[in-house]
């Protein structure tokens, strides 16, 4: 079987059976930290700019967006998408080097309220979404991410798979959808090496593209299933010519939802393992920030390539900058959305901090990429001391999950600015209620 066809194949059985409830438990808690990321993104210039030029979409159509407005289902699909992207809080699948959730579940919820489906419908599709997308990741490797950004080009296909449970195509259709989305990828990482208010899109994008190719299925819409392995094909020309054979091997019996790394920290997910490492030595040593020379941070190399700025002028680039991530850890504690307002953006102590800092590929982290998110902090105090901590996983990972209530709180901070705190613990409460709720979190 084709790789288009062994998909469609694992998404028609697992129709036709209940999913585990560990694995329901763990779409719910990607559900969760969807709607934690999309709030905070909601207010973000780049999906201001999206929304009003969408202004013909809205007002109309069967979708609705999380603020009450009509919607066309692709115009929900990518605001929304954008949206849970914008803030770089959102989900992760590692290995994949993928954030799933952004494309994956605004294009379910897209498809969910165009169909009315239930909470348990919506779920399913949200759980077909990363088991198929985060697998191609798998399979494109890190080859692909070297000028990909798999969240526009990958997560396409997770958005497909999950639109196209909520139409209910049947095998040949869905494998038709996956097809389809195939010829709609795009998102290229020089969109965020110097100015990143368009990397957003690139999720938004992948939600809308994912929607449109289920929905074309629906209605008879046929390509090449063949797109993923073929001579010509997304692997041969993304990548450099991975193996499909064995793509579904553990399908139905590894769950990748399971195995999501969701963020502690607001920003660039490459520089957290230095930020939790420089923490970890703060906090055992009781250093201030003045009692440090300089640092040194051993990193990979997707950490120099998508987290390069020196010096920062704008939030964008803040978020994109391990200097200043790692900086404004050690002088303020955290890194919150607080941290990319103006006044934080220009602290003295901050900037003085980053200024001494440096960084470099350390050849042993990098060979843990992607598996392995790590980080060789080394600070030199002014007493002479030299302390040395290699951080091997960042708080968020597998290794190092985030509870329950890690993200029931992270949900209530990122998003009652916007509706209040009383609104986003019913939020809460309605999306732990989806398993047996006819009604969608919105």
């Amino acid at each position: 079987m084709l790789a288009t066809q062994v998909f469609a194949r694992f998404a028609h059985e697992a129709a036709q059976r209940a999913l585990p409830p560990e694995v329901l438990h763990h779409a719910q808690r990607a559900v969760v930290d969807w709607y934690a990321a999309l709030y905070p993104g909601l207010a973000t210039p780049a999906v201001q700019v999206l929304e009003a030029t969408l202004a013909e979409d809205l007002d109309r159509g069967d979708a609705r967006l999380v603020r009450g407005r009509a919607a066309t289902t692709r115009a929900a699909a990518l605001i929304h998408g954008t949206a849970a992207h914008a803030a770089e809080v959102d989900d992760s699948f590692r290995d994949a080097m993928l954030h799933p959730g952004a494309a994956v579940i605004a294009a379910a919820l897209a498809a969910a309220q165009a169909t009315r489906a239930d909470g348990a419908a919506f779920l399913r599709a949200v759980v077909l979404g990363y088991e198929i997308s985060t697998r191609i990741g798998l399979v494109m490797g890190r080859p692909h991410y070297r000028y990909w950004h798999n969240t526009g080009t990958i997560g396409s296909f997770g958005a497909a798979a999950a639109a196209a449970s909520l139409l209910r195509l049947e095998e040949d259709a869905y494998a038709q959808a996956l097809a389809l989305a195939a010829t709609f990828t795009s998102g290229l990482q020089q969109a965020f090496r110097s100015e990143a208010m368009a990397k957003p899109l690139h999720a938004g994008r992948a939600a809308e593209a994912g929607l449109l190719a289920a929905q074309l299925a629906a209605r008879g819409m046929r390509s090449s299933l063949e797109v993923l392995e073929g001579e010509s094909g997304f692997g041969q020309a993304l990548s450099d010519g991975p193996d499909w054979t064995r793509v579904g091997a553990t399908l139905g019996s590894d769950w990748h939802i399971t195995l999501l790394s969701f963020k502690s920290h607001v920003g660039c997910g490459h520089t957290f393992a230095a930020i939790d490492g420089a923490l970890a030595l703060q906090q055992q040593y009781g250093i201030a920030p003045a009692d440090i020379q300089s640092i040194h941070l051993g990193v990979y190399q997707p950490t120099l390539d998508i987290a390069p700025h020196v010096d920062p002028q704008s939030a964008d680039q803040a978020r994109f900058s391990l200097h200043y991530m790692v900086a404004s850890a050690l002088v303020h504690g955290s890194v919150r959305l607080s941290a990319f307002e103006p006044a934080r953006l220009n602290d003295p102590a901050t900037r003085a901090l980053m200024r001494r800092i440096g960084k470099a590929l350390d050849p042993e982290v990098d060979a843990g990429f992607p598996g392995r998110r790590a980080a060789r902090v080394t600070l030199t105090l002014r007493d002479g001391r030299v302390l040395t901590r290699l951080q091997p996983d960042r708080r968020g990972d597998p290794e190092l999950p985030l509870s329950d209530a890690d993200l029931e709180g992270k949900l209530i901070e990122l998003a009652a600015p916007a509706i209040g705190e009383p609104q986003a613990r019913a939020l809460v409460a309605r999306i732990w209620a989806l398993t047996t709720s006819r009604d969608l979190p919105t």
